[in-house]
C-alpha cells in the first residue's frame, strides 16, 4: 500500500480538534513521516440504536488516516457494550443483555460509513468486533491482565472518586472496563488510538498494555469535546446528542440551538472545514457580523455532511419559514399520541425530543417549551388532548402538531 506524506491532511491530523496527543504531537508527526503502514482504531460502544454526532469527530480523524494509505480499524465494542464504560459517569451504567447490544449495532457501519468510506476498494477499513477475543477470555486471562494494573490506578479517576465521596457503589466490572480497551489494542497491534478527552484514563491503559504486552509504544490522540453551555458534554448518556439518525429538519434545527460560543468549535469538530477556513469563521465571529447567520451556515454544513446537500437545503428553507418568518402555512410534522391525557415530561419524552425525562424537566424549568405559543414552566402539568382540538408543540428548534390518537 502506498503511503501519502500530504502536509495538509497530516496537519489536519495533529491539529484540527485535537485536545491532546500522547507522548507528544512530534511523535505522531515522526510516525506519520516515516513511511510505516500504522495501524489505527476507535471503538464504538452500541449502547443506543444510533452513533450521534460527537463520534463524528474521531471518524473524520479515522477518514484522514485511511486517505494517506494507513490501515484503520473501526472496532464494534459489542462486548464491552455489556461491561459498561463507566467514564465520567458518578452512577453505574445500566447492563445491556447480548440481544440489546445486537439490535443497537445492527446499522452502526451503514451509519458510519456517511463519515468514513469504508469500503473503499483500495484501501478499506476494517469492521471488527470485540467479542471476537474478549469472548473467549477464561477467568485465568482475566486474572493475567488484572495483575498489570492497581486498585489504586483505577480509584485516581475522578468520577470514582465522587462516588466514594458520595457513599455510592463502584463495581468490579467497571475496573475492568480499561483492561477490556486495553486489550482490543494489543489484539489488533494497534500504534493510534483515538477517542474523545473523556476516554483519556482507558486509552492510557491501552498504552500501558501496548507497552507491556508488545514492547513498543502505542501514540493517543484526544479529540475535543462539544460541550452545551452549562459545560456538560453532548452524548447518548446526557440525552442531548444530535443522532446521525435524525432527520435533517431535526439536525438543523438542533445545530441551530447551539449558543453563540459553540460556533466556532462546531466548524472545527462537527465539519470537514480546515484550519484557514476555521479562522475566518473565527475573524468573522469577532467582528459585527450577526452570529445567527454564521450559525444558519455551521447547521447547513453539519447537515449536509451527514444527509447530503438538497436535504440540507430544505431543511434551511424549513427552519426559515417556520422559526424565522413564523410562517403558519408551513406544513408541521403530526404526531399521534396514544394518551389522551399525558404528562408534560412524559410527552416530551415519548416525542424522542429528550432522551430522559430529567432533561424534559430542565428544558421546561429553561422555558423552552410551548403548547400553542403558551409556554409551559410546571412541569408536572398534565396535558389533555382533547380529538377535535389543534396542540402545536415547540421545544427549542423542533415544532410538532400533536394529535391524540384514538384506539
Amino acid at each position: 500500500m502506498n503511503i501519502l506524506k500530504d502536509e495538509k491532511i497530516i496537519n489536519r491530523i495533529l491539529n484540527k480538534g485535537v485536545e491532546q496527543i500522547l507522548p507528544s504531537k512530534d511523535a505522531l508527526r515522526e510516525l506519520l513521516l516515516s513511511g510505516k503502514r500504522i495501524n489505527i482504531y476507535q471503538g464504538f460502544d452500541p449502547t443506543a440504536p444510533t452513533l450521534h454526532i460527537g463520534h463524528t469527530v474521531g471518524m473524520r480523524k479515522l477518514e484522514d488516516f485511511r486517505k494517506l494509505g494507513h490501515q484503520v480499524h473501526f472496532l464494534i465494542g459489542d462486548f464491552t457494550a455489556r461491561i459498561g464504560d463507566p467514564t465520567d459517569k458518578t452512577s453505574a451504567r445500566v447492563k445491556l443483555t447480548k440481544e440489546q447490544v445486537e439490535e443497537n449495532m445492527r446499522t452502526y457501519v451503514e451509519q458510519a460509513s456517511k463519515i468514513i468510506d469504508i469500503f473503499n476498494k483500495e484501501n478499506p477499513v476494517k469492521v471488527l468486533y470485540n467479542s471476537q477475543w474478549l469472548e473467549p477470555l477464561n477467568f485465568a486471562d482475566i486474572i493475567d491482565l488484572a495483575s498489570e494494573f492497581t486498585v489504586q490506578q483505577m480509584l485516581k479517576r475522578n468520577m470514582f472518586q465522587k462516588r466514594l465521596e458520595e457513599d455510592k457503589p463502584i463495581y468490579l466490572n467497571e475496573f475492568l472496563y480499561p483492561l477490556m480497551q486495553g486489550y482490543d489494542c494489543v489484539m489488533m497491534d494497534i500504534d493510534v488510538e483515538i477517542g474523545g478527552n473523556d476516554q483519556l484514563f482507558n486509552m492510557l491503559a491501552g498504552r500501558d498494555l501496548i507497552k507491556s504486552r508488545l514492547g513498543k509504544e502505542k501514540i493517543v490522540l484526544a479529540g475535543k469535546l462539544l460541550s452545551t453551555s452549562d459545560g456538560s458534554k453532548m452524548g447518548k448518556s446526557e440525552g442531548n446528542m444530535i443522532k446521525l439518525s435524525d432527520s435533517a429538519n431535526d439536525i438543523y434545527g438542533k445545530v441551530m440551538s447551539f449558543t453563540d460560543d459553540q460556533i466556532l468549535i462546531g466548524f472545527e469538530i462537527l465539519t470537514t472545514y480546515d484550519l484557514d477556513e476555521i479562522v475566518k469563521i473565527e475573524e468573522r465571529l469577532n467582528s459585527s457580523e450577526n452570529p445567527i447567520d454564521i450559525k444558519k451556515e455551521l447547521a447547513l454544513q453539519v447537515t449536509k455532511e451527514i444527509k447530503g446537500e438538497q436535504e440540507a437545503l430544505n431543511a434551511q428553507r424549513y427552519f426559515e419559514s417556520v422559526f424565522q418568518r413564523q410562517d403558519t402555512q408551513t406544513e408541521i410534522p403530526v404526531k399521534e399520541i396514544e394518551k389522551s391525557d399525558i404528562n408534560i415530561t412524559e410527552l416530551l419524552h415519548t416525542l424522542e425530543i429528550c432522551e430522559s425525562k430529567s432533561q424534559a424537566r430542565r428544558l421546561i424549568e429553561q422555558g423552552a417549551v410551548k403548547i400553542n405559543e403558551e409556554k409551559i414552566l410546571d412541569w408536572n402539568l398534565n396535558i389533555t388532548l382533547n380529538p377535535n382540538s389543534e396542540y402545536v408543540l415547540k421545544c427549542g428548534k423542533h415544532i410538532y402538531q400533536i394529535k391524540y390518537k384514538d384506539k
